[in-house]
């Protein structure tokens, strides 16, 4: 007798994901339409894309896979991360970021990953030792981070979230004040956006050569609402724009001594 053939297990398995997708198939083709509706924008299941994952992940994501797969990658890219493997990582969360563009947590994760994270580890890096290297590096880093978030919001403009770390890395990082300005004046047009966002505008406008009477006349208008809304940075960047617009003093904000007893 001739001995029986092994079927690899690979090939039972490969079958079957296709099986499956064949079946999905016309329902993955009706969603495409309200994928695009709902601003889906995501990488294709390109052959770039299967190199990069491998065949096994590549065939489970066109099988309907996709947010299985990407939250695989990015335990990977948790590994990364830990092992500060930075080249690996922007790999890896571009991957999970292409499959699953509409999950907002692997957009902010990549942003701060590689601006803040990864930035930092290139200026401190001890076999960098030329400072103008250091430095390039870390600027490199911020750029990734900012091709992260800038195409979060292509994918996701409808959500104020991405909107908000935009500002915040140009504030932090770029420290360009009128960036941070416009994106936090994003956020405030959501109907879901958070109080501080039209404040923090203004407090970015506030630092914004030439804009100053501008952002003074935004923050004496929270001023004049009342109690609640004199916290210490709004009256702080009153009182500095105060002095550089040369503000009279019968014209300047008063706040009245606490009383001790």
């Amino acid at each position: 007798m001739k001995p029986k053939r092994r079927i690899p297990p690979i090939i039972p398995v490969t079958l079957a994901l296709l099986l499956f997708g064949a079946v999905k198939l016309p329902i993955e083709q009706s969603l495409d339409d309200a994928h695009r509706a709902s601003f889906f924008r995501g990488a294709k299941l390109t052959l770039g894309l299967r190199e990069q994952i491998g065949q096994g992940a590549f065939l489970a994501a066109l099988s309907g896979y996709r947010s299985l797969v990407a939250d695989l990658l990015f335990l990977g890219a948790f590994t990364a991360w830990e092992r500060t493997d930075w080249g690996k990582l922007v790999v890896l969360c571009n991957n999970v970021t292409a499959l699953q563009p509409r999950v907002i947590k692997y957009w902010e994760m990549s942003v701060c990953y590689m601006a803040y994270d990864a930035s930092v580890a290139a200026r401190n890096n001890p076999r960098l030792p030329r400072e103008a290297l250091r430095i390039k590096a870390e600027r490199q880093y911020w750029d990734l981070g900012r091709d992260f978030v800038e195409r979060g919001i292509r994918n996701n403009p409808d959500r104020w979230k991405l909107y908000e770390r935009l500002a915040i890395l140009m504030k932090d990082k770029y420290q360009n004040h009128a960036a941070a300005s416009e994106a936090f004046t994003k956020v405030s047009r959501f109907k879901d956006a958070p109080e501080y966002a039209k404040r923090f505008a203004a407090y970015e406008l506030s630092y914004c050569e030439g804009r100053e009477a501008e952002a003074y006349a935004l923050l004496l208008r929270y001023f004049n609402q009342g109690p609640q809304e004199r916290l210490p940075t709004l009256i702080a960047r009153l009182k500095a724009l105060e002095e550089k617009l040369s503000i009279p003093p019968e014209q300047r904000i008063y706040i009245p001594a606490r009383n001790h007893h």
